[in-house]
C-alpha cells in the first residue's frame, strides 16, 4: 500500500467535511426556522425508499454525540483536542499494523473536522438526516461518519486479526 494513501484519504475526508459544513452553514436555514421544506426545514434527497427517508438539514450541536453534555462545551473541546493528540501520537509512533492506517486516518480527519467547527462556528454543524422505518435518527455530518467508519474498521480488523491467530500490537 502507498504509505501516503491514508494521508490523502484523511485530507479528502477533511476537505469534504469542511466544504459540506460551509455550504450548510451559509445556504440552509436552521431546523425549525423554515418548516415548509421537507422534513423539519430540510431538503429531501429521497422519501420512503423501502421505508427510509433521507434529507439534508441544518442543525447545530453544542455538545458531544446526540447533543450530550452541551452545557460543558469548552471542557468537551479540551477533551476532544487531548484525545486527538493522543490518537495522532499512537497512530504515528506506536501503530505497527499497517492495516490500521486508513481507519486511523478516518478517525483523525473526522475529529479534526469537528474540532475546527468549534473555532469556525462556535458549535458543530450537522446536516445528514435519516428517518429509518419511523425512527428519527439524530442528525450527523461527514466527520461523524468518518469517525464511525474508522472505529468500525478497527474493530473489524482487530477481530479478524485475533481470529487468524495474529497478535495485536501492544504499546
Amino acid at each position: 500500500m502507498n504509505r501516503f494513501l491514508p494521508l490523502w484519504i484523511g485530507l479528502l475526508v477533511l476537505i469534504a467535511d469542511v466544504a459540506t459544513k460551509y455550504l450548510t452553514h451559509h445556504y440552509l436555514p436552521l431546523i425549525g426556522i423554515s418548516t415548509f421544506l421537507y422534513p423539519y426545514g430540510g431538503i429531501a434527497v429521497f422519501q420512503d425508499f423501502f421505508g427510509i427517508d433521507f434529507s439534508i438539514n441544518h442543525h447545530i450541536n453544542t455538545g458531544a454525540a446526540w447533543g450530550l453534555f452541551k452545557q460543558y462545551q469548552l471542557p468537551l473541546l479540551y477533551l476532544r483536542m487531548g484525545l486527538l493528540f493522543f490518537l495522532i501520537v499512537f497512530a504515528t509512533r506506536f501503530n505497527k499494523n499497517s492495516k490500521w492506517d486508513i481507519p486511523f486516518a478516518l478517525i483523525i480527519a473526522g475529529a479534526i473536522g469537528n474540532i475546527l467547527d468549534y473555532f469556525l462556528y462556535g458549535h458543530v454543524i450537522d446536516m445528514i438526516h435519516f428517518v429509518l422505518w419511523g425512527y428519527d435518527f439524530p442528525v450527523f455530518n461527514l466527520a461523524d461518519s468518518a469517525i464511525f467508519l474508522g472505529i468500525f474498521s478497527l474493530f473489524f480488523l482487530s477481530k479478524a486479526d485475533s481470529s487468524n491467530g495474529t497478535r495485536c500490537n501492544k504499546i
